[in-house]
């Protein structure tokens, strides 16, 4: 940064330590961040300097949609980030701009249309109940996150990539070491290492495939030279880990549900309004206490009155822009009537996470199936002592003990 652009910005930069907050409630750093105003500066754990944060729902769809704003600028530059590794690379997907990074997306499109996640909704639907009636067979108390809540996405997001079922343990295993910043740096990018050398050679064996699921829409891509082989496999490995998140976004979900026990009352009650209540659920939930990938801007643009001058760093913060009081009136408060709801939890513009509608899937199969199935369950703890992962991208309870 220049001496000139700091001379235009005299907001301070505020540090934003490594976050290890417990629970489900907001975190205090974004949310004194949001006070102090619309764009301010942050300085992170890991890369070098500071950046612009953006955290109004307007001016966080503005960034992550006008092309002004840059992923594919901030390779090669230590911007300062969250995590102390996804350090931009080539070939790495969530760092492209339109229109390499739209040739890459569309090679997967298919699998996440309505069409593609309905093809695996029966299947998901029965892996669930057979979770369920392990879990029913073992009886209270027992481990919800353990026995349900991290083996469905598991097995959901598995089968939609391709991964026969022998190798989902595998998966599981190195997607912790990508999203934990515990094991250091280097065991992260070992696993991503390890990971991408997998998908390599289950798309490079898919080059012929006529199949729906994603390794095999991947590897006809290749086969046709519409993408190479490393962006497949860059796309492979993103789409895998994203998958994943649902573990702790249902974590996190029915740690709220067992915590407010008239919530989970009214949608066994009124199952109708399920599908709207997980929406305002996945709107409210911290998904996340980092701020995702940086972007650079390509050119001057005035913000909210203040100057972001070509070649800054700007984050968003999705968090933030779900908690928007001009879009969300009483934003803290879980409103299952909430209309529109509007929310940006898998992201806006071109670099939208494309499991959303997957991931609306599976907590809705999820809500139905434990609310309707074990009626009586609730913590077998209290709340505070529900242990939360620490050290990861990704907030979510280690461990979820319950009772029925």
């Amino acid at each position: 940064m220049t001496e000139e652009t700091l001379a235009e910005t005299p907001s301070p930069v505020r540090r934003r330590p490594a976050p290890d907050p417990t629970g489900v409630g907001f975190d205090p750093v974004p949310a004194g961040l949001v006070e102090e105003g619309p764009v301010t500066r942050v300085e992170m754990p890991g890369g070098e300097g500071w950046a612009w944060l953006v955290t109004r729902m307007d001016d966080v769809r503005m960034v992550t949609d006008d092309p002004r704003f840059s992923r594919e600028a901030a390779m090669g530059r230590q911007i300062t980030r969250q995590a102390p590794h996804f350090v931009p690379t080539r070939d790495a997907v969530g760092f492209l701009d339109p229109p390499d990074h739209t040739r890459l997306r569309r090679s997967v499109a298919p699998a996440f249309t309505a069409r593609g996640v309905e093809r695996v909704r029966e299947s998901s639907r029965r892996t669930l109940d057979e979770l369920v009636d392990e879990l029913l067979r073992g009886g209270p108390p027992a481990d919800l996150t353990r026995a349900v809540l991290s083996p469905f996405p598991i097995a959901v997001i598995c089968e939609l990539m391709g991964v026969p079922p022998a190798d989902r343990h595998g998966m599981h295993t190195w997607t912790r070491l990508i999203l934990s910043s515990s094991p250091g740096a280097d065991a992260g990018e070992q696993a991503k290492e390890e990971m991408g050398a997998y998908f390599a050679e289950l798309i490079d064996a898919r080059v012929e495939s006529t199949g729906e699921d994603v390794a095999s829409l991947l590897g006809a891509a290749v086969g046709r030279r519409e993408i190479t082989l490393a962006e497949a496999v860059g796309l492979a490995v993103l789409l895998q880990i994203g998958g994943e998140a649902v573990t702790d976004n249902s974590g996190q979900l029915f740690h709220i549900l067992l915590t407010r026990p008239e919530l989970a009352e009214r949608l066994r009650r009124e199952p109708e309004i399920r599908p709207q209540a997980v929406d305002e659920l996945l709107r409210w939930i911290p998904h996340h206490d980092g701020v995702g990938l940086s972007r650079v801007a390509l050119e001057d643009v005035e913000i909210r009155g203040v100057r972001i001058r070509a070649g800054d760093a700007v984050h968003v913060s999705y968090l933030a822009a779900n908690r928007d009081p001009d879009v969300f009136p009483d934003p803290a408060a879980i409103d299952f009537s909430r209309s529109p709801n509007p929310h940006v939890t898998f992201g806006f513009g071109p670099h939208r996470c494309p499991g959303g509608r997957l991931a609306r899937l599976e907590s809705e199969l999820l809500v139905d199936a434990l609310l309707d199935r074990v009626p009586g369950l609730r913590l077998a703890v209290p709340a505070d002592q529900v242990p939360f992962r620490k050290g990861t991208s990704i907030r979510g309870p280690e461990a979820l003990p319950v009772t029925w």
